[in-house]
């Protein structure tokens, strides 16, 4: 390992060079306080920039262990970090020469925080010191250069001399805001604490008085200052938790079952469902919504018009299509809003869910359906914590899904009858998912009274607060009769698993190297195909996606071979991630993955227009 004044005596030799005589600097260099590491050398300043880290060692970094004691600590410290340096490297590094030159920068990030590779933790083995931690920082750099030449001097003041500085006042314990560090950790402990009682509370959901769920706008996802009203939960659905830091915190339990959510337009129905669904993720502190948490497994569904589907089993919502089309293995290049729909919730079941055992769901003597019903759902959510197995929650938005897949009224019944409608209206569905298989749904219904008929929980939204009308919408119900006629049958109906073909999974697509490329949260590159992902409303980071997108490859070169079913390939490419972390997805380090749920790998496995699978 050479040292600081070599590596700085190096770029200066190689002042006005060509750019690629950069790449003679990959290595590791002793800073004293710190160790640089060189991974890759961009041999353009256009291309993709350089990929450094920095090691500060627990001496130096003097972080303590209360601080990442914990997995949850962990992560949230290591958000922090990034953050941290991310704030340093915009304030010291500026412009220097073409192209990416003079770039300083680590991952994107939001408002979310996740786990991600751009920082670790390193723990001390030696006794002295043994209660501090160190630092790994990964970054991008744009080495500088003007036109294709090397910029030497202006290379050597931004390695040698501004990422020291940023390195000191980012990454060291004692420059930093150590009450700000402290309530970023103590918020994502207490949200991940909350989560974890849901299950045992019989809870798919929360959201905590005080939050402020309004955004800015569609583009900008910070709370919203001026106006907005800071929720607070109906006293009939109030919940009071007892946090590990933060104490005694209360707000709205939304219970397992079917839960509507209405109100008149522009009153925050859809604002409340994307809190939710948001809240499989933690957030940082000053959010609004630190402390609006959900089941890990609640997955968004809405209606994709235009989505390729291969091979998924739709007939539980739609069957006896014209010309005799197959349901039982449904393949479109150019899906409908209702068999988008259908698909995708079959495929966030088929990836999901727990199997349905024999003897569950029956009747109990001397218990009610509906006390029944709750609790085999609880018992089947605890069994699948403990099993590390997810039971999904659907969440909906009348606004984003098919109307002809959420209901057939009455008088359309009469017209048009049941033996000439293919479509199984989810209102005929949705109790049956919940007695079969433990599922629960959210929906945001403001045009049909008809759910009524079939809701738990009814929470009605008035200039974003919430107000109980359960009752009331019962007896609306039983006051008002709808005369439909249910079509649903007597359950859901089998889950079929799907076994995906390799050879249908190409990420080089007749090239010699792996081609994947990702814009933003919403397209991803896989070999010569283009996946939309627009729909797939939980991908909030663009780390997320890059992460998604190694692990197709992983996926496809380590499990895929024509007899595991994708829930399978999941299982084992998520494992291998928690013992191993997600740099098992790349050849060298990344700075810039973020962890990601099963159903999201699985959209974008299932969005692939060439996946094609056989039935288990």
């Amino acid at each position: 390992m050479t040292n600081k004044e070599t590596l700085q005596r190096h770029l200066l030799q190689l002042d006005n060079r060509g750019y690629k005589a950069y790449k003679d600097i990959q290595g590791n260099y002793d800073f004293s306080e710190f160790t640089l590491i060189i991974d890759y050398v961009q041999g353009d300043p256009f291309a993709s920039p350089s990929k450094f880290r920095v090691i500060v060692p627990p001496n130096i970094a003097q972080i303590p262990r209360e601080l990442f004691n914990s997995r949850s600590r962990e992560i949230a410290l290591r958000d922090y970090l990034t953050r941290q340096f991310d704030q340093a490297a915009h304030s010291i590094s500026s412009k220097r020469g073409t192209g990416k030159s003079g770039m300083i920068a680590v991952t994107r990030f939001g408002q979310e925080v996740l786990e991600r590779t751009s920082a670790f933790i390193i723990s001390s083995n030696t006794s002295d010191i043994e209660d501090l931690g160190g630092v790994e920082l990964r970054f991008a750099v744009g080495l500088p250069a003007g036109g294709r030449s090397i910029l030497g001097r202006q290379a050597a003041e931004m390695l040698c001399e501004d990422i020291p500085q940023i390195v000191s006042s980012s990454l060291k314990y004692p420059h930093l805001n150590a009450a700000e560090c402290r309530r970023h950790v103590e918020t994502v402990e207490d949200a991940d604490w909350l989560r974890q009682q849901l299950a045992q509370n019989g809870l798919v959901a929360f959201v905590a008085d005080g939050s402020i769920l309004p955004r800015r706008s569609g583009v900008d996802n910070r709370p919203l200052l001026n106006n907005a009203v800071a929720f607070q939960s109906p006293p009939s659905l109030k919940f009071e938790f007892n946090c590990p830091n933060r104490g005694l915190i209360s707000g709205m339990g939304i219970p397992a079952g079917i839960t509507l959510i209405v109100g008149g337009g522009y009153h925050g129905k859809s604002t409340l469902l994307r809190a939710i669904e948001l809240g499989v993720y933690n957030r940082i502190p000053g959010d609004g919504r630190e402390f609006v948490v959900a089941n890990p497994a609640a997955v968004k569904i809405r209606a994709e018009d235009g989505r390729s589907v291969a091979g998924v089993d739709i007939s539980p919502f739609i069957n006896h299509l014209p010309q005799g089309r197959d349901t039982a293995q449904f393949y479109t290049e150019n899906a409908s809003g209702s068999t988008s729909q259908a698909a995708n919730i079959i495929e966030a079941l088929e990836v999901g869910r727990r199997k349905k055992e024999e003897g569950r769901g029956k009747k109990e003597e001397g218990r009610g359906k509906k006390e029944e019903a709750q609790s085999f759902v609880l018992e089947t959510q605890l069994v699948a914590i403990s099993e590390g197995e997810l039971v999904p929650v659907l969440l909906v938005d009348e606004d984003t899904a098919a109307t002809n897949f959420m209901i057939r009224d009455h008088r359309m019944q009469e017209l048009i009858a049941k033996d000439k409608e293919p479509i199984t209206p989810f209102i005929d569905k949705v109790k049956h998912l919940y007695a079969d298989y433990g599922v629960s749904t959210i929906l945001v219904m403001g045009g049909s009274g008809d759910y009524f008929e079939v809701a738990d929980t009814v929470i009605a939204m008035e200039n974003f607060q919430a107000d109980d009308v359960t009752e009331k919408a019962k007896e609306i119900a039983k006051n008002y009769s709808i005369s439909r006629a249910a079509e649903g049958g007597e359950n859901f109906g089998e889950i079929t698993q799907r076994v995906p073909i390799p050879a249908s999974l190409d990420p080089s697509r007749g090239r010699r190297d792996v081609r994947v490329k990702v814009r933003d949260v919403d397209e991803l590159a896989f070999g010569n195909e283009e996946i939309d992902l627009g729909a797939v409303e939980q991908i909030v980071d663009s780390g997320q996606l890059r992460a998604i997108a190694a692990a197709m490859v992983y996926a496809k070169q380590q499990y895929m071979d024509g007899k595991r079913t994708l829930s399978e390939i999941i299982d084992l490419v998520m494992a291998d991630i928690e013992a191993q972390g997600m740099d098992i997805l790349s050849p060298f380090p990344e700075g810039d993955f973020a962890m990601f749920r099963r159903f999201e790998l699985a959209a974008a496995i299932n969005r692939l227009r060439s996946l094609s699978v056989v039935a288990k």
